[in-house]
């Protein structure tokens, strides 16, 4: 599976850790399928099957650290963090060998933009 569509599905994943699919969180995951050039058909198929998805580890620092920012700030995007979503991303960030200050800087980063 590409980098870019893996990269989609993990955010299709945080998408429903809080157990449903916001319209704001739609939207976004619109634009972003947009920009990446993911087809509407294929995106719609993932938020279909959202629930059935695990999370993909990127194999390079470089994206590790664009998916946990894309990561925060999608779960920004609806204008809260609910814990169910900052749960996920600690679990996330902790897969990608991340450390909790480390998150936490990146949380501060995305926060003061």
């Amino acid at each position: 599976m590409p980098t870019a569509l893996e990269h989609f599905r993990n955010l299709v994943s945080l998408s429903v850790a809080d157990g449903k699919i916001e319209e704001s969180e739609r939207v976004a995951l619109s634009k972003i399928a947009y920009d990446r050039g993911i087809p509407l058909d294929r995106m719609n198929v993932m938020l279909k099957h959202a629930h059935e998805y695990t999370y993909l580890i990127p194999q390079n620092m470089l994206e590790r650290e664009k998916q946990l920012e894309d990561m925060i700030e999608f779960a920004n995007v609806d204008g809260e963090f609910v814990k169910s979503e900052l749960d996920l991303i600690t679990v996330v960030a902790e897969r990608l060998g991340f450390t909790k200050a480390e998150l936490d800087q990146f949380i501060k980063a995305k926060s003061n933009r």
